[in-house]
């Protein structure tokens, strides 16, 4: 690694005069790393920053509307095997973007700080260096995609979730579609106003993007036990669980806040925003409100829900079935995909919260030859994401995509009909004409055999 004045001498304007600030931007030893290396897995801050992120998903997954909306939209074992798939996919980010433009920065010694990192300016700013206007471009367009992708999904969720469960649960049961569209539409509205004005105030009062990340375990990581148990425990609680998510939300304040107290003491956005503090807090969050639930549902409040139970509870507008068939409402074909995703996850899970770190602990500071091959898998990952996300959904679109594409052929040559449902008629017909010809063939034969 670097020596200060070797750091100073990189981070210097054109006069010579540095602009270097320990701690500000990345160059020299790694505090709590091994050998002070970034190339290694035994890091101090990066078991906090990995206890954080993994508590700040899980709440993330288990309190965001739009996992369980598109989790029963789908088909059972389609959700199944979509969201493990998903999952998979997803890891590409972390892992084959962290790896590439996060070292790449490193590696160019750019003049990032530590707040523009913060910020999630370090893969915009590598792109540019690499690739000039091109890689700003490519930037752009694949966070212009993630955000409308991920605002559409969240849009709708708080919409359904105020159409349904509020305003038709306690303001008009008997709402048509109709009327639920329209309280949709407004939620949509109201609640992208909201959230463009709440993103001005966080920046405003200098939260960036990498401490708001950090704390969201603080704010809903409580959920994610009580949650847990009301899915998969009979005797949970419902009371219990509101009960639990509020107070693990207090404490996991108050320790948060006393934290910063002790460690630094004061309590500002950055003493509030060390790893230390934040894990106390994101820890506090989860454990008390899962103690919280186990008791009280143990010992004061014990119930004995039958699951059978809860498809009968369940109302739908208008009574509109479309989209449950047999297979979606088939107790045995449920149980074959709760077994196939259990399993599974637990496995992916185990391997790449626990398996995957241990092994990759004896290497300790990467050699050579062991980070090129950390590159590889990195690489074959993301391109391996990226062929599954673009190709397989036109694979199983398929037949909606040349239904549209022969429908527009018969709008543009004037003729009425879909193209593709002309052609399968035509062969229905042919077929009817083989049946009156040959009768006794379509029987199965003539009757001398």
């Amino acid at each position: 690694s670097y020596s200060r004045e070797e750091c100073e001498a990189i981070f210097s304007d054109a006069d010579g005069k540095t602009f270097y600030e320990q701690g500000k931007y990345a160059c020299g030893p790694v505090s709590g790393n091994k050998g002070g290396s970034y190339l290694t897995m035994l890091s101090g801050d990066g078991l906090m920053f990995g206890i954080i992120n993994i508590v700040g998903n899980f709440g993330t997954v288990f309190v965001d509307q739009s996992y369980w909306q598109s989790a029963i939209a789908a088909r059972p074992s389609s959700a199944a095997r979509g969201y493990l798939l998903g999952g998979i996919c997803w890891f590409a980010i972390p892992f084959s973007l962290a790896t590439s433009l996060g070292l790449t920065s490193t590696a160019l010694m750019l003049p990032i700080s530590s707040g523009e990192a913060g910020s999630g300016l370090v893969p915009p700013a590598v792109a540019t260096d690499l690739m000039g206007d091109a890689g700003a471009a490519l930037i752009l367009v694949m966070l212009f995609m993630a955000i409308v992708s991920t605002g559409s999904a969240e849009s709708i969720a708080v919409s359904s979730l105020i159409a349904y469960d509020v305003y038709r649960q306690y303001f008009n049961p008997d709402a048509t579609g109709r009327q639920i569209l329209l309280v949709s539409r407004i939620v949509i509205v109201a609640f992208g106003l909201f959230m463009g004005c709440f993103a001005i105030v966080l920046n405003e009062i200098g939260l960036n993007l990498g401490w708001v990340y950090l704390f969201m375990g603080v704010v809903i990581g409580s959920a994610v036990i009580p949650l847990w148990n009301m899915m998969t425990w009979d005797k949970a609680s419902g009371k219990g669980a509101i009960i639990a998510a509020w107070s693990g939300l207090v404490l996991a304040l108050v320790g948060w806040l006393s934290g910063a107290q002790a460690k630094s003491g004061k309590v500002t956005v950055d003493t509030l925003g060390t790893n230390e503090v934040m894990l106390s807090g994101n820890l506090i969050a989860i454990l008390s409100s899962g103690l919280i639930h186990y008791f009280y549902s143990k010992f004061l409040d014990p119930q004995d829900y039958d699951f059978s139970e809860l498809d009968k509870q369940i109302t739908l507008v208008e009574n509109d079935m479309s989209g449950l068939g047999v297979e979606q409402q088939d107790p045995t074909e449920l149980r074959r995909a709760y077994r196939w995703i259990t399993r599974r996850g637990y496995i992916l899970t185990l391997v790449l919260i626990i398996v995957w770190p241990l092994l990759s602990i004896p290497a300790g500071v990467f050699t050579k030859s062991y980070f090129a091959f950390w590159v590889l898998v990195a690489i074959a990952w993301g391109f391996g994401a990226a062929i599954v996300i673009t190709f397989l959904p036109l694979m199983e679109s398929s037949e909606e995509i040349l239904d549209v594409l022969s429908g527009m052929w018969n709008f543009l040559t004037c003729r009425q009909g879909n193209a593709h449902e002309k052609e399968e008629i035509e062969e229905d017909v042919e077929v009817e004409k083989d049946v009156e010809v040959n009768p006794k063939e379509a029987e199965g034969g003539d009757d001398s055999a």
